[in-house]
């Protein structure tokens, strides 16, 4: 199981892996299992964006364990929670806002440690 980091720009935290567009993304939720998976809206100019990934997730029923939405966009935050909230995925938490210390700490312990950690 991996944890996925949705983002164009911030630097992927310890213990999860980088997905640097919406293609990498919904490629990875597609053919891994995925426990976190935290979201930002804007991508790059012109690029598909966080939104247009949990549009993807929803007609594709492929969903993390958790999602965590991290984006600056106030408007875009909004719109991918609300959609999240609106589909109801089975069994999915999903948090609207970036990750806390105690989860980041805790998927690098996990990298550190391997699965058992």
């Amino acid at each position: 199981m991996i944890n996925v980091f949705l983002d164009d720009v911030r630097p992927c935290p310890k213990g999860f892996v980088a997905a640097r567009s919406a293609d990498e993304c919904l490629l990875l939720l597609a053919e891994e299992d995925v426990n976190l998976l935290s979201l930002d809206f804007e991508l790059g100019y012109g690029e598909p964006n966080g939104l247009a990934v949990v549009q993807a997730m929803i007609a594709r029923a492929i969903y993390p364990k958790e999602v965590y939405v991290h984006s600056s966009s106030m408007m875009g935050r909004a719109q991918m929670i609300r959609a999240l909230r609106e589909a109801e995925p089975p069994a999915v938490i999903v948090h609207d806002g970036p990750m806390p210390a105690s989860v980041l700490e805790a998927a690098a312990r996990q990298a550190e440690g391997g699965a058992g950690a």
